[in-house]
């Protein structure tokens, strides 16, 4: 049945409780479980995922949701820029957390994606909060049940990494060679911006641009300008279903300190919005904001950039759904 948009679930009204006010969910909106007479009408789910047992060096993203969450109360309804309000667009909402594992990596990764695979079944496309960067894999192992998707990334790490610790496959740093390496992702439509830092080697990258994955580096963002790079970015993807997943530590530490690793010379955070901006005309199936580490950042100012990211993928994925609905 079609909704019209006053049927939609809306953010509590800051009018009627101020935004430092009530139990907090994601920009306000209700929180609804599976048993929830309209659980059926969501298109759009706000998911977290409280865990970061992939984290390799310092650990904290397993606390990124519930901050995020906390602060998402001061965003309001509309884009300026863009003019979106994703609320009146499709139906969001809440749907709580994936009940983690922080123990046991290969039973967390399952938990993940049968979570997953109840959203696909319904047809919500989701936008998670993490948890650290393992947590895509298990996603995409949902979302891609199907067939491999296109995969863009923002990040300053490729996490193509094949395995650390003596043969470890999982953790932060790997999820995306296991990822096509499972056939989830193609790798002809896989497209990483931001590449930068220091390294232990080039194996890394090699092993990527051997798949045909196209990595761009954060001195070429640079030089070419976003517009020019988000055009190519466009172009690799195609019209086929996109995946988005958008590391915190792409952007620069001065303005995202809390996350796990850091790499200077980023973006700042009004370019950290303008890429998004540019993902307008995707056919995105869903995206990610990881790696948000509130311990490392007592001014909290790293969670209130890493959900205002959220929101604007929140504009663009709500304008994939209502393309794919006709």
């Amino acid at each position: 049945m079609t909704q019209t948009a006053d049927e939609f679930f809306q953010p509590v009204s800051a009018m009627e409780m101020p935004r430092f006010a009530g139990v907090p969910s994601f920009m306000r909106l209700p929180s609804l479980q599976p048993d929830h007479p309209r659980f059926g009408d969501v298109q759009m789910g706000l998911i977290g995922v409280p865990w970061d047992g992939g984290t390799t060096n310092r650990a904290g993203a397993r606390h990124g949701p519930r901050q995020l969450r906390d602060y998402s109360s001061m965003i309001r309804a509309m884009n300026p820029v863009t003019g979106i309000n994703p609320f009146a667009s499709v139906n969001c909402a809440d749907l709580g957390d994936v009940p983690p594992n922080p123990v046991d990596i290969e039973d967390n990764l399952g938990r993940i994606t049968s979570f997953y695979e109840a959203l696909v079944a319904q047809k919500i496309t989701p936008m998670t909060a993490g948890g650290d960067h393992l947590v895509s894999l298990p996603i995409l192992r949902a979302l891609a049940a199907a067939g491999p998707v296109g995969l863009i990334q923002f990040d300053s790490h490729t996490d193509l990494f094949d395995s650390y610790f003596g043969g470890c496959k999982f953790t932060h740093g790997t999820p995306f060679r296991r990822a096509v390496e499972e056939g989830l992702v193609d790798p002809h439509r896989f497209v990483q911006i931001g590449i930068r830092g220091t390294a232990y080697n080039t194996e890394d990258i090699e092993w990527g641009e051997d798949q045909g994955i196209r990595i761009i580096r954060i001195e070429e963002l640079f030089d070419r300008g976003i517009a020019d790079v988000m055009t190519e970015v466009r172009e690799i993807v195609g019209a086929h279903p996109t995946y988005c997943t958008y590391d915190i530590d792409f952007v620069d530490p001065a303005y995202a300190p809390g996350t796990g690793t850091p790499e200077i010379g980023g973006p700042n955070s009004f370019q950290a919005q303008q890429v998004i901006r540019e993902l307008a005309g995707i056919n995105l199936i869903g995206a990610d904001l990881v790696e948000v580490a509130p311990p490392f950042d007592e001014t909290g100012g790293t969670a209130w950039l890493g959900v205002s990211l959220m929101f604007e993928l929140m504009c663009v994925l709500s304008q994939a759904i209502v393309a794919r609905a006709g």
